[in-house]
């Protein structure tokens, strides 16, 4: 059985990209552009694992994080779901943010493509 992530990502390039190198390794991939109706894509999705961008249209990627990792979270089954986030500032205070919102892992764009499929390889404990 494939390993599903959800890319939340509103840049198309990085999208493709990651979608290209997940899918090539046989993972079935899934991409919503926002931060608004997110969650109900996440639960729609089921992904083994989520990559989050931290800048997103209508709701920030912390702001998603910290619905998954509390209260609304845990009662829908989110709470303990891996979550890669990026980031195109990688400032150390956007890393700092994503550890206390509960990220599991962060990378700054651009990224290394092996990086980031041996990052959600991980995450997904394949």
């Amino acid at each position: 059985m494939a390993r599903r992530v959800l890319l939340i990502e509103d840049e198309p390039n990085i999208a493709e990209a990651i979608r290209f190198l997940m899918t090539r390794e046989g993972w079935e991939v899934g991409i919503h552009a926002e931060g608004e109706g997110a969650l109900a894509a996440i639960r729609a999705f089921a992904p083994d694992v989520l990559v989050l961008d931290i800048m997103l249209p209508g709701r920030s990627g912390l702001e998603l994080l910290a619905d998954i990792r509390g209260p609304e979270g845990h009662g829908a089954g989110l709470g303990a779901l891996p979550v890669l986030m990026l980031s195109a500032r990688g400032q150390a205070r956007d890393r700092e943010a994503a550890e206390r919102a509960g990220a599991d892992r962060f990378l700054s764009k651009p990224f290394a493509n092996a990086e980031v499929v041996e990052t959600l390889r991980t995450l997904a404990g394949a």
